[in-house]
């Protein structure tokens, strides 16, 4: 058994990808991160610790644009979820430029998850441990995704990912409804960003709201009187 625990990726006889579970345990190890849908739009947020003496020049993040129109949100290995963010930037870029249209939010759901899904099939690489919450607009409305690392998507009107994900999961079952304004998801979504990231600081809160206006992103020192209203 031990030879389908290490560094090739194959199945074991009762049909486990171990390195792929592994992967997910490094997800629910993350810090947390919350999306949800409101009647026009997306909002996102994720816990970013702000460590002592660090340079805040943008590095860690957790909340990142990837279009106007779209946006995501990460949990796990932060350098795994740069590369797939970075990729699916380039992709976005290339099918505008090409099409002269915005790629929809589904079309760059699945290229991430094609991109996850390779590294589950080769040995000598690793699945990428981290996971996603994709959100955005287009021409089916507002949108939510998951990927996770075995590259498995999933549609939903709010969802939680990280180590906090259960008690914010409860939080989003018990008071996310249809048709939510923009101020009541976005103090929906920071509750429930509390609520699994119990001594979370507000200088640690990335938000980011995707409606028809585009991707507008508030952290840090500027976005703090922002998030403070919904606090």
């Amino acid at each position: 058994m031990m030879g389908y625990d290490r560094a090739i990726v194959t199945f074991s006889p009762d049909g486990r990808l171990f390195q792929v579970e592994y992967a997910r345990e490094a997800v629910k190890r993350g810090t947390t991160s919350v999306g949800l849908v409101f009647d026009k739009g997306i909002v996102l947020v994720g816990s970013k610790p702000v460590m002592e003496l660090a340079v805040p020049d943008g590095s860690g993040e957790k909340v990142f644009q990837i279009d106007d129109h779209l946006g995501g949100a990460i949990s796990g290995f932060l350098a795994d979820g740069r590369v797939l963010i970075d990729a699916s930037r380039v992709k976005a870029q290339v099918y505008k430029l090409t099409y002269d249209e915005p790629m929809n939010v589904l079309g760059s759901v699945k290229e991430i998850s094609d991109r996850m899904q390779l590294f589950t099939q080769y040995g000598g690489v690793r699945p990428y441990g981290v996971a996603f919450l994709m959100g955005g607009i287009d021409e089916n409305g507002a949108q939510l995704f998951e990927v996770d690392p075995s590259s498995a998507y999933y549609g939903w009107k709010a969802h939680s990912i990280g180590r906090g994900a259960p008690e914010a999961l409860k939080l989003l079952r018990k008071s996310w409804k249809e048709n939510l304004k923009q101020e009541d998801a976005i103090k929906l979504a920071i509750q429930a960003l509390r609520a699994g990231e119990k001594s979370i600081k507000i200088t640690e809160v990335e938000l980011a709201v995707v409606n028809e206006e585009g991707f507008t992103k508030y952290h840090g020192s500027d976005g703090i009187k922002f998030i403070k209203k919904y606090w």
